[in-house]
């Protein structure tokens, strides 16, 4: 079925949508609340001719600055870009090589929001991004309790949905694509677009169940559906509380008529959790991390999402270096 209205627009009666991308000019024309950043969309932006200007301004401001510190200034300045095009807020991630280390995370946070601080920018506008590691959901304990915004990322499982609400973590940002990526390839030829597909997706059943853990729970933690490969995982989960859709999926959706409808709702919850025998989680450090390590996908996608993320940290600092 078809609408007149555009499945952006219609989406955006549903659910809140964030533009994932930190080309800040090309996100203008969606209109998105939000925005989120990673290292690989910083350095993809930073290689881009047109903001060239904006890398040597920052690398001019600050001369003699080593490269790793200069990551900072050159991520909160295309976060302060990306605020004047978004009413809401952006998300700034915090060095992945810090992913295992509480107190270092710390540091670098309350780092990042001094910066935006510095600008007169509210704490409010800026959620720090971190691992869904244990010692990054301990890193975002202590940072909650000081109005410091959480968004944990590279969540690819129930048990550290869980363990993130249970510490009040403002969003989380679970990883359909990559879910989905996992099991695609673990299936090989097997893999099935009309069985594994629509509904049936991997990833959009994984954030399926933590919505309705949350809801069921009163967890009152943001889920922010992440990482899609296409339309149809982001219209399967049409009601969830937010979606950071790239820009190519933005205007794939802003030139779609399809008719949306609301797929994911909060009185389904108790049924749901029911029909998959699934009860609140023990979530004390040593059943975390049995879980976690029990869920080969989310284990092997958090080590993998991680190594990468250093990869292109490090690409930019020597990209900053020359």
């Amino acid at each position: 079925m078809t609408s007149s209205a555009s499945a952006l627009s219609q989406l955006k009666q549903l659910t809140t949508v964030v533009a994932d991308t930190s080309d800040f000019e090309r996100m203008r024309e969606y209109q998105p609340q939000d925005a989120t950043t990673n290292p690989s969309l910083i350095l993809k932006a930073a290689q881009q001719a047109n903001y060239q200007a904006l890398v040597n301004q920052v690398k001019l401001a600050h001369p003699g600055m080593k490269p790793v510190d200069l990551v900072d200034y050159i991520l909160v300045a295309f976060g302060l870009e990306i605020l004047k095009t978004v009413p809401g807020r952006v998300s700034t991630e915090v060095d992945a090589r810090l992913s295992f280390d509480t107190q270092a995370t710390i540091h670098k946070a309350k780092h990042l929001i001094a910066l935006y601080e510095s600008h007169g920018i509210d704490r409010k506008r800026v959620l720090i991004k971190l691992a869904g590691t244990w010692e990054g959901i301990q890193a975002a304990k202590a940072l909650e309790a000081e109005g410091i915004h959480c968004n944990m990322t590279l969540l690819f499982s129930l048990v550290q949905a869980a363990a993130c609400g249970a510490v009040n973590a403002k969003l989380i940002s679970p990883f359909v694509g990559r879910i989905t990526d996992w099991y695609k390839a673990k299936l090989g030829s097997s893999w099935n677009d009309a069985d594994n597909g629509g509904a049936n997706d991997p990833g959009v059943t994984s954030v399926k169940r933590i919505f309705h853990y949350y809801k069921h729970f009163g967890i009152a933690t943001e889920i922010m559906g992440a990482s899609f490969r296409n339309t149809s995982q982001i219209l399967e989960l049409a009601g969830c509380d937010l979606l950071t859709i790239s820009p190519e999926l933005l205007g794939d959706l802003q030139n779609s008529a399809l008719l949306v409808e609301k797929k994911l709702n909060a009185s389904n919850a108790a049924n749901a959790l029911a029909s998959e025998h699934i009860s609140q989680l023990k979530l004390d450090e040593s059943n975390f991390r049995l879980q976690l390590n029990n869920d080969a996908m989310a284990t092997e996608k958090l080590a993998e999402g991680i190594r990468n993320f250093c990869i292109d940290t490090e690409k930019l600092e020597t990209l900053l270096s020359k």
